[in-house]
């Protein structure tokens, strides 16, 4: 290609990217006529940094650092005093570490987002980390090894550990912490399923199995084994986008039906997930949030028997003779309609109420179940040619509780639709730091102990990340670089040790904002 064909290729992609920028601000203009807000985005700023003087920047890092000490001091005293707790099967005569230190390091192994055993003994062990975590954390008299943490897990009972996780979230719902929140004075409660682990061979016994396509060493397709970890998530999803780890449930091979050579499967775990959920939280409103898996007459039964509130997903091709009744009725009750705008979207929806589902054999059961559909349409300028295009797309559930004009926008845009928020929670578990799918030990006990620590640091991020001390930050760094930040003071001498033995010493609150 001669250097005349590159300038030209280069001043058509200028040319591009001003017709879309033109376009857009036509777009912009042509919404706030309509009166179509745009929501706000999480893009952090793309500037460069505020703090003029190594000074300033000495100072910004020690505030960081003590707005997260805050969530320190008001979670881990509970946290420490719960786990302590867990009977310890090591012999008393040859204990270096108690069992609550090992704990609390393996926590800030996750809270800092270190990507392994290795790492975190190689990284946290450093002589100025080490004298930090020793400041801010009286009880780490010194830094045990990783082995030693496994070592530990493998022989505990490690429920106990997420028991510990659901006390510390106990105690924040009873002060009340997340009561702004509420969808219909409920809280909304996502459930979803993601694979953690996948691995060639196998394990521990209760790891799943199937069979995946290969080819042969002649060419040929052929088929083998493949052993992997499938866990079912309960998480606190609300509307603002915070996201609370709530309660795990391990799909396991010998949960299964061997006689019937059938797997354990997704929605034998909720079966058992919910049992937990409501035996731990009995008298708790809950909204759960499915996906299109979970409609279907058990499990409406099971949230009714548990009175729950549910929104669950109702896919096309789901529950034909609960679709044919809403196209039936919906003719009938045209009033039943509400037209709204939500951010850049025009919504329109659609209800129907009182269906009468019969499911099992005979269909002899029968729920009564509510409809509601929700028709949007919206403008982008395409990528392409720069063109304000329509869009649209089509969402519907099923309710537990009658629709209303009231209440349509409250349960679909603030409840329904935010069960994204768990699969946000998975991408950032498995992608942004927290190593969801790393398996930290071969001991089946000893890698859900880990995975119930990786919640926990996480719960301790979530809780500072919307602190209003640390949104700022936030805002201008993102997520990921606060918490860089954080790692990067703790490991560095930048913490005035005389502020951070006071910040310690004041008392102290955790303020949503």
């Amino acid at each position: 290609m001669n250097h005349a064909s590159r300038r030209l290729q280069r001043q058509d992609l200028n040319e591009g990217k001003l017709a879309q920028r033109r376009a857009a601000r036509q777009l912009r203009r042509r919404q706030a006529a309509q009166g179509l807000e745009r929501r706000p985005t999480s893009t952090i700023a793309n500037g460069t940094s505020e703090w003029q003087t190594a000074e300033e920047e000495r100072q910004g890092r020690q505030e960081a650092v003590e707005g997260q000490l805050q969530v320190y001091r008001s979670v881990l005293p509970k946290l420490l005093r719960r786990l302590a707790k867990i009977r310890d099967p090591r012999n008393p005569k040859t204990i270096r570490h108690k069992s609550t230190v090992l704990m609390l390091y393996g926590i800030l192994a996750f809270v800092f987002q270190m990507a392994s055993r290795r790492e975190a003994n190689r990284q946290m062990s450093m002589p100025v980390f080490r004298d930090n975590l020793r400041l801010m954390f009286p009880e780490l008299e010194t830094l045990p090894h990783q082995d030693t943490l496994n070592r530990l897990l493998s022989t505990i009972e490690v429920d106990e550990i997420e028991e510990s996780l659901l006390e510390l979230i106990d105690g924040l719902i009873r002060q009340k912490k997340f009561h702004r929140y509420l969808i219909s004075n409920c809280y909304p409660v996502a459930i979803d399923g993601t694979q953690k682990l996948v691995r060639d061979d196998c394990w521990d016994e209760q790891w799943l199995q199937r069979e995946v396509q290969c080819k042969a060493e002649d060419g040929s397709e052929t088929t083998r084994p493949q052993y992997y970890v499938y866990v079912l998530e309960a998480s606190l999803a609300f509307a603002n986008g915070m996201t609370i780890p709530l309660m795990s449930e391990f799909l396991s091979y010998v949960q299964g039906d061997r006689e019937r050579n059938k797997q354990d499967c997704e929605l034998k775990a909720f079966q058992r997930l919910a049992e937990r959920l409501k035996q731990r939280f009995p008298r708790l409103p809950v909204m759960v949030l499915l996906d299109g898996l979970y409609a279907n007459g058990p499990v409406v039964e099971l949230c009714r028997r548990h009175r729950w509130q549910f929104m669950i997903v109702l896919q096309d091709d789901s529950l034909p003779s609960v679709w044919e009744e809403v196209e039936g009725l919906r003719k009938l009750q045209p009033h039943r309609r509400l037209d709204r705008n939500w951010g850049e979207r025009r919504q329109r929806f659609r209800w129907v109420n009182d269906i009468e589902y019969r499911y099992g054999e005979h269909e002899r059961k029968r729920q009564t179940v509510h409809v509601v559909i929700c028709d949007e349409i919206w403008e982008e300028v395409h990528r392409g040619t720069a063109e304000i295009v329509a869009k649209r797309s089509k969402h519907a559930w099923l309710s537990s509780e009658p629709l209303r004009r009231e209440n349509v926008h409250e349960r679909c845009n603030l409840g329904a639709r935010h069960r994204w928020g768990i699969e946000n929670h998975f991408l950032v578990e498995k992608r942004h730091g927290y190593e969801y799918e790393h398996c930290f030990s071969r001991n089946w006990n000893a890698m859900r102990g880990y995975h119930f620590l990786m919640r926990l640091g996480h719960l301790i991020n979530i809780l500072a990340r919307y602190t209003a001390r640390l949104a700022r930050l936030v805002r201008r760094m993102g997520v990921r670089g606060l918490i860089g930040l954080l790692r990067e003071t703790c490991s560095g001498p930048w913490l005035d040790a005389e502020r951070i033995r006071m910040a310690l010493a004041s008392p102290c609150q955790i303020r949503l904002e």
